[in-house]
């Protein structure tokens, strides 16, 4: 009995913690979200070349989507557009101060932008926060395999 006791106390702390850590990368991709509509001017906005505004766009309504996913469940999916919310701007923040995008040097050796360093503070933390649940469920596959 003591020991069914321990695994339900030890089941009901696994699962505080999973929507725990759900809940806190939902928030984190929404505000990924709101940081890129900021950045943009708003809705609809306006980010010029149009390939930057499209990559906004999706950013915006992928982030939107990931969150609403973690809400639901602890589904890979949601992790995985979790981590894509939280890499692809990391990658495209470093892109477009350093070596530039193709017609786009708006941001071209501009590192300390305040809006911009928020957004790599949140995806930062929301990419730390992924790799957790994305390297479990991958050790699970193949353990399973």
């Amino acid at each position: 009995m003591v020991e069914l006791q321990e695994r339900t106390v030890e089941t009901v702390q696994a699962t505080a913690v999973d929507a725990a850590r759900r809940a806190t990368a939902a928030l984190l991709c929404l505000g990924v979200s709101v940081i890129h509509v900021i950045d943009q001017g708003g809705i609809p906005g306006s980010k010029e070349p149009s390939y930057v505004g499209a990559g906004y766009y999706v950013l915006e309504i992928v982030g939107v989507l990931a969150a609403l996913l973690l809400i639901q469940s602890s589904s890979v999916l949601g992790w995985l557009l979790s981590l894509g919310v939280a890499a692809g701007p990391i990658v495209g923040y470093i892109l477009s101060r350093g070596p530039g995008l193709p017609d786009y040097s708006d941001d071209k050796g501009n590192w300390n932008e305040p809006l911009g360093v928020v957004s790599l503070i949140v995806e930062g933390f929301l990419l730390l926060l992924t790799l957790v649940p994305i390297l479990t469920a991958r050790r699970r596959t193949r353990a399973s395999a």
